[in-house]
């Protein structure tokens, strides 16, 4: 059998075990452990990347502790708006949807986009709409509540600025960051690789905003001859960026190893436009790194020798 393996994030940012409780990381680390199982089952069974990615992702939507699905966090406007994005490193066919509500797994519609349309990106209602039509399952608004994903708001509101996942009002004044997706990447026994990343967004995000997460070549990105990525950290540098395609490129071009691409891109070229985050990759060949230049990234890998999950 050819080597697989799977690599999964949780988000990044200012993340200090002196800030964090150990009762509130044994449950992190859980919900990681968890969502590396998922994947694993399918690539070890002999299933395909694809499916690999989208049980790991399902994992942290359905774990309120992540912001994606269950524990997306709200728009100004009080909602849950959610994106996500699936690609495919056989032949690059992608899907990807932005700005959804009430979807259960906004990851499973950027799939069916992928599989059952000929579109790359739907977003919004038109979105919603293709998701009733391919009987995707949709929850209430109460689902994706939780109470502090909404106390969140309320400090954001009262400071007039939006914010990213675990923020409360001290790290806003601060100006500490915590950017909250989740993503994995996969390669399975027959060589293929592939990407999934799925985020409830910025709190009180207004305007529509969209970020990297749910643009593939940016936040997310597949193809056989290079890698699977999936990012994590400030949306817009990623995007001035365009983060994943850029790693891929020196890896095609330059002949640069992942490693090396991720290290230049992630603490180097992000740091002189202002941006911080992480990612995570594994190539061709099974090597995965897990890179950012934040203090923290929850993020974890298995492979057929051995397992790791981290947070700091």
């Amino acid at each position: 059998m050819k080597k697989i393996g799977l690599a999964i994030h949780g988000g990044a940012g200012t993340i200090r075990r002196s800030t964090m409780s150990r009762l509130l990381e044994k449950e992190y680390r859980k919900g990681l452990e968890k969502a590396l199982k998922s994947g694993w089952n399918v690539l070890e069974k002999g299933g395909s990347s694809i499916d690999a990615v989208c049980e790991s992702v399902i994992s942290m939507e359905n774990n309120p502790l992540f912001n994606a699905g269950k524990g997306s966090v709200f728009t100004h406007e009080g909602k849950n708006e959610m994106d996500a994005a699936i690609m495919n490193g056989v032949n690059l066919e992608n899907g990807a949807v932005a700005g959804v509500t009430g979807i259960k797994n906004p990851i499973l519609l950027a799939k069916c986009v992928m599989e059952k349309s000929e579109f790359s990106l739907l977003c919004g209602k038109g979105a919603e709409k293709f998701a009733k039509k391919n009987k995707l399952t949709f929850e209430p608004k109460e689902y994706f509540y939780t109470e502090k994903r909404w106390n969140q708001l309320q400090k954001a509101i009262k400071t007039g600025q939006a914010f990213l996942d675990h923020t409360n009002f001290e790290d806003i004044k601060k100006k500490e960051k915590y950017y909250g997706t989740v993503g994995a990447v996969a390669l399975d026994s027959n060589g293929n690789l592939a990407a999934a990343t799925s985020t409830g967004g910025m709190t009180n995000k207004m305007f529509g905003r969209i970020g990297d997460s749910p643009l593939n070549g940016i936040g997310n990105y597949a193809d056989n001859n290079s890698l699977a990525i999936s990012c994590t950290g400030s949306g817009e540098y990623f995007i001035k960026l365009t983060v994943a395609y850029r790693i891929s490129a020196l890896m095609t071009y330059k002949k640069m190893s992942l490693k090396k691409a991720a290290d230049y891109v992630i603490n180097k070229k992000l740091i002189e436009i202002g941006g911080d985050g992480g990612i995570i990759a594994i190539d061709k060949k099974g090597n995965i790194v897990l890179c950012f230049n934040s203090e923290g990234m929850y993020r974890g890998y298995v492979n057929e020798k051995e397992k790791f999950v981290g947070i700091y």
